[in-house]
């Protein structure tokens, strides 16, 4: 029996293979490793910045260590669970494991330097902000660019192509498809903007913020200073402070309400796509060997935008929760940000799964240009907004309650109802001629 058909939740199991892309940042391998990570740029910073116990310790070794660090086993990882085992620390696990490297490699006089004056939260609120700004560019980003250029090159593709709106699910004005679909492009661009905006904000100040530790073994240098440059320069993040034990996670909250943001433009877009599929606005490929229903041989579901939908949901209940808890901690820290911050992976593993299953779901469709056309003919009433529009411009008595009288409630209106009350109204023939040009398909403004 495979490992995937053990996992208790669907990210690991059914859904692994569109997944997996985020183990790397989100797994307690990929935590450890970040960790790792600043935890050995810390030495190398020490040792840079001219601490005299420091100077000493080999630049070879550490260089070895951080390639292992950045090709780390899965040996090396299950050690440090190992160690965590006896210590109960996952953090402490990860600067045991350093130690113990050092001393292997003849650098045990530098060893109480690893971790030099650091809380713990000093690495989780580096190590984890990394991970995630690393995911998101590597991963999550490139997903929505490709979603987003799938969306305009349909955009464009459809752009002069008449269709019936619906306000309210009732009938209104004719837009154009293309015009439809790049409204979610714009939307997500702009939202994008906004995400890129919000700083990846770290915490790097000791056991309650203030470098108390730094200050006092070393008090001619500037840690406040040092720390800012150790967390822009070397880990590419910007410093929060002050801050107590812990981060704020006002910038991480910003950032679940920001893909909270896009997951409900997504969604949006999904109800949209499953409502023109049931119009038969669009049809969708059929694959031969796929089944869409158990009782009903002839179903061809919507099943892609369905999937993302219910996955887009999901997402945003995790990133709102991670948004409302995480600033929110007891005094000087409370340990509640701990266990809930190690799901940050799960919200954005299911806006991963939607952002997949709605570009196989646009691969499938096509659009059913004699059913636009179809629908519009069966809606002449739509254009009672035009002609009362030019009766306006041309200074007739109440355009629009003549309009009203004729077209509310009533569904007999067909192209000879239009034509026939154009022809009675007491205009120039040059003005019925122009009203009588017009059709559901020729109104539909420009874009």
């Amino acid at each position: 029996m495979s490992d995937s058909l053990l996992a208790i939740s669907p990210i690991d199991g059914r859904y692994a293979n569109k997944t997996s892309e985020l183990s790397p940042f989100f797994s307690e391998k990929g935590l450890i490793k970040y960790r790792l990570i600043v935890e050995i740029r810390y030495i190398q910073f020490l040792k840079r910045i001219g601490i005299s116990q420091v100077q000493g310790i080999s630049d070879d070794v550490l260089n070895r260590l951080e390639k292992r660090i950045q090709e780390l086993s899965h040996d090396d990882a299950a050690e440090i669970k190992r160690i965590e085992a006896t210590t109960n620390h996952d953090v402490k696990a990860v600067e045991y494991f350093i130690k113990n490297i050092l001393q292997q490699e003849g650098q045990q006089d530098y060893v109480e330097f690893v971790h030099f004056g650091l809380t713990s939260q000093d690495i989780n609120n580096t190590a984890i902000p990394l991970s995630f700004k690393e995911a998101l560019a590597q991963v999550i980003y490139p997903e929505l660019f490709n979603l987003i250029d799938e969306l305009k090159r349909f955009a464009k593709a459809e752009i002069n192509k008449p269709m019936l709106a619906r306000t309210h699910g009732q009938p209104a004005s004719p837009t154009l498809l293309g015009k439809e679909i790049a409204v979610f492009n714009t939307r997500l661009e702009n939202q994008l903007s906004m995400m890129y905006a919000i700083p990846f904000a770290c915490k790097f100040g000791g056991a309650t913020g203030n470098l108390n530790a730094h200050f006092l073994a070393y008090p001619d240098y500037d840690w406040h200073a040092l720390a800012r440059q150790f967390v822009e320069d070397v880990l590419g993040q910007t410093r929060s402070y002050p801050t107590t034990q812990i981060e704020h996670y006002d910038m991480l909250a910003a950032h679940c309400h920001a893909f909270v943001r896009i997951n409900t433009i997504l969604i949006d877009l999904c109800r949209d796509f499953w409502a023109y599929i049931s119009m038969n606005y669009f049809t969708q490929k059929v694959v031969k060997d796929e089944v869409g229903s158990s009782a009903m041989p002839h179903k061809v579901n919507p099943i892609d935008f369905e999937n993302a939908e219910g996955n887009l949901g999901l997402s945003n209940a995790i990133f709102n929760h991670l948004a409302l808890k995480l600033p929110i901690s007891r005094l000087q820290r409370d340990l509640t940000d701990s266990t809930v911050l190690r799901n940050i992976g799960v919200p954005m593993a299911h806006t991963l799964i939607a952002l997949k299953s709605l570009r196989k779901g646009l691969g499938k469709i096509h659009v059913n240009s004699q059913a636009l056309k179809a629908d519009l003919d069966r809606n002449w009433a739509v254009l009672a907004e035009a002609i009362q529009t030019v009766l306006r411009r041309e200074g007739i008595d109440k355009p629009y309650e003549k309009l009203k009288e004729l077209s509310r409630g009533n569904e007999n209106i067909d192209r000879s109802v239009i034509h026939n009350f154009i022809k009675t109204m007491d205009v120039s023939e040059q003005i019925k001629n122009e009203l009588l040009a017009l059709t559901p398909g020729s109104y539909t403004g420009r874009s």
